[in-house]
């Protein structure tokens, strides 16, 4: 008698190679905003705290 709480296991989905390239590059795509918009964010900081630090 099976077990009634068993389920099967399927092998995932493949993705095609031309997608498999759209989606590295899209991944790529995405670290390089958030590369870049972190350094501005930082950039704008490091301003904020340089012209603050001036008012004595």
């Amino acid at each position: 008698m099976p077990e009634t709480g068993t389920q099967h296991v399927t092998q995932p989905a493949t993705i095609p190679s031309r997608n498999r390239k759209w989606l590295n590059r899209g991944l790529v795509v995405r670290l390089a905003i958030y590369l870049v918009g972190s350094h501005l964010f930082a950039a704008f900081l490091f301003l904020l705290f340089e012209l603050g630090g001036h008012r004595h």
